[in-house]
């Protein structure tokens, strides 16, 4: 019966209709239920609202009031300040901004703001600098001592109807909903009940209750996506054992003769924790994060030969070929006196080629296999796989590091990300993996020059420093964001257009090559030879030179468009110079002029700390784009918000780490809860039927 209720189709809700049921389609929303999971996306608390002449300095207060004036003014030391006046009761207020010009363009006169912060009273005039701004609409109403919910709407609904819709909903279809936690553990953690929550946040009587009530739904989507990740480590855990592979003195000492140089301190320390891990019958599962340049490929490769060393194979996989035969070439140069057997198996090889390579696996001839996605086709069977290696683990999916865990023994895991990821991520899409962390470059490695170029003037005395470089015997890099331009017009800027340019212009009579993913192999392969041989001044590519390029000649990089691209992407590519003796120059190009657009990338100008640039870029763009899950699906999160929640998120983890270890979650009153983790994350983690 109850869930009868919910699938009522929504225009038989009190105050809808077949009117506004049309409306209603369009924000996916097609019944009773679907309109009770139409949360706010904020709060308008008009409950403490003070006059302005009832001020207090420094006392946190909420004013609201119509804009009559804006105003930005240039200050000492390129900075500046901008301003917005507005009038209640006959008393006026001054907002006030620095170095945020942009923040003008988002307000108007005749408007109504509610404006939050600690005031000052300054020549005369009540000011608040940097408050928090509300922007009241048509239908907001003006009451003070209201509390207000606010959601996401489409032309033809407005907010004041949205809110009455709603509250029916809660009134008759709330107590149909089945809440999966127990009333002990509610009671026990001090929850509201699922409909209960629900109607504080779509009729709260106070801030506070609104608060409670999105607290209670965004705490059971992250701690249901956590149990999820804690049954995930779970399994991994039951699997069948993994073999054991010891680092004796006598190993590790052969290991570290075949390197041409001393590990740092954070390598070392690595070392230690994975062979703790390959040292015992359970798998091991890590992530490895390192900085660009920090030395994680050396790392692999040193507990790849742990395995080989124990009698066992080891496999790497990297996302693209480009990246494949870079550390092909790596484990050759290091293994050219060595009797290790080693194969590379790439989507590029023929039939034939394949064919060898996978007889060799089988056989267990091949020792070490380094390779794309190839080396998880179901043609791959591996004789005795001690160790797998995935480089760039955010490209891949977690069924694709599953299904090496096949046959009778289960190989130790290790996932690296030369992306460092902030930590809110880590919890999520890695929860269910040790973490490692390498945050210390080798000896000898310069901090990359980083400037911020704009059109005209600056741009074409960019390429002019460029060229004196490149004529003094440097090599550059020059990165577009596409390959054709399709458009006419200014579109993004593109190989082929950049090309004729550069070749023609600033660059002309220098030796350039154009470098993309639709190029055939071989003729990848002729150009980047070419360059790495110094035959080549100058590479302009997309962002196939992101991972898996060494050339320390190569100190220049020219971004064009670089406001289209992730900071963390934009530090990757930067990590491709200054690998050598010469100090490293980056010229982040820009067609921009939104403050926002340029306050992100000057991130890159002040800092070349990976894990700093992480945490800001996650501030800015969210966890889709970091991920790259924007165009794979998003986070599999309902409510919650991972940059807004990330206390939250700890809790979330606390308690389902305890929950799934205690064997509590297995009892029969968290069986609803269960089978909804299970329903909403068996596929997307690989999870036991059974949990």
């Amino acid at each position: 019966m109850s869930d009868d209720l919910l699938q009522t189709p929504v225009q038989f809700v009190k105050g809808v209709g077949p009117d506004r049921a049309e409306l209603l389609q369009k924000l996916e929303i097609r019944t009773a239920g679907d309109l009770l999971w139409h949360l706010p996306r904020d709060l308008l608390d008009l409950s403490d609202v003070r006059k302005i002449a009832d001020l207090e300095a420094d006392q946190p207060a909420s004013v609201l009031g119509t804009v009559v004036d804006l105003d930005s003014r240039s200050l000492a030391r390129e900075r500046t300040m901008s301003a917005i006046l507005i009038e209640s009761d006959g008393n006026y207020l001054r907002a006030l901004w620095f170095n945020q010009t942009w923040v003008l363009k988002k307000y108007q006169p005749g408007q109504r703001l509610l404006l939050s912060g600690k005031p000052k009273f300054r020549a005369g005039r009540w000011e608040i600098s940097h408050p928090r701004v509300q922007v009241l609409e048509a239908d907001d109403g003006s009451a003070r001592g209201e509390v207000l919910p606010r959601y996401p709407l489409t032309e033809g609904l407005r907010m004041d109807v949205m809110r009455r819709m709603t509250r029916h909903a809660v009134e008759h279809c709330a107590e149909a909903l089945v809440d999966p936690l127990p009333e002990a553990y509610r009671a026990e953690h001090e929850l509201p009940s699922l409909p209960e929550a629900l109607r504080m946040v779509h009729a709260p009587r106070t801030a506070a209750e609104w608060e409670r009530g999105r607290a209670r739904l965004i705490g059971d989507d992250l701690l249901e996506f956590q149990l999820g990740v804690a049954l995930r480590r779970r399994a991994w855990e039951h699997k069948p054992p993994a073999p054991r592979l010891p680092v004796t003195p006598k190993i590790d000492s052969r290991i570290r003769k075949l390197f041409p140089f001393t590990m740092t301190r954070a390598q070392d320390q690595v070392i230690v924790e994975i062979g703790r891990d390959l040292d015992s019958d359970t798998a091991m599962h890590r992530l490895l994060q390192a900085d660009v340049g920090a030395g994680k490929t050396a790392v692999a490769i040193y507990a790849m030969l742990v395995c080989v060393a124990a009698g066992h194979q080891a496999v790497l996989m990297a996302p693209t070929e480009v990246l494949a035969r870079q550390h092909w070439e790596t484990l050759a140069s290091l293994l050219h006196q060595s009797r290790v057997e080693r194969r590379l198996l790439t989507g590029g090889l023929t039939a034939a080629e394949k064919a060898r390579v996978h007889s060799d696996i089988q056989s267990g001839t091949a020792q070490l296999v380094v390779g794309t996605q190839a080396v998880i086709q179901d043609a791959v069977r591996f004789a005795s796989l001690g160790l797998a290696v995935v480089d760039e683990q955010h490209k891949f999916g977690v069924l694709q590091r599953a299904q090496f865990s096949t046959g009778g023994l289960s190989p130790h895991v290790l996932v690296m990300t030369a992306t460092p990821i902030p930590r809110s991520l880590c919890l999520t899409q890695f929860g269910d993996l040790d973490l490692s962390v390498m945050d210390e470059l080798p000896p000898g490695r310069q901090r990359v020059v980083t400037s911020l170029v704009t059109e005209g003037a600056p741009k074409l005395k960019a390429f002019a420093f460029l060229r004196k470089q490149i004529e003094q015997g440097r090599q550059a890099y020059i990165v577009c964001p596409r390959i054709a331009n399709d458009a006419a017009g200014s579109g993004p800027a593109d190989v082929e257009t950049v090309f004729r340019y550069l070749t023609t212009g600033p660059l002309q009579g220098l030796r350039i090559a154009a470098l993309h993913g639709q190029l055939d192999s071989d003729e990848k392969g002729r150009i980047m030879a070419e360059f790495e041989e110094g035959s080549l001044d100058a590479l302009i590519s997309t962002t196939v030179v992101e991972v898996g390029i060494d050339v320390p000649n190569a100190t220049l990089m020219v971004i064009l468009d670089a406001e289209r691209f992730g900071l963390s992407q934009l530090h990757q590519l930067r990590g491709r110079i200054s690998r050598g003796r010469f100090q490293g120059y980056c010229f982040l190009f820009t067609r921009s002029d939104a403050a926002d657009a340029l306050s992100r990338l000057n991130v890159l100008t002040t800092t070349t700390d990976g894990f700093q640039i992480a945490e800001a870029d996650f501030e800015f763009r969210g966890p889709g784009d970091i991920l790259g899950t924007r165009q794979h699906g998003q986070l599999p999160l309902i409510v919650a918000d991972l940059v807004r929640d990330r206390a939250m998120l700890e809790t979330a983890r606390e308690r389902a780490t305890d929950l799934v270890k205690s064997g509590r979650f297995d009892a029969a009153e968290f069986a609803p809860l269960k089978k909804r983790v299970l329903d909403r994350f068996r596929t997307m983690m690989d999870l036991p039927q059974s949990g």
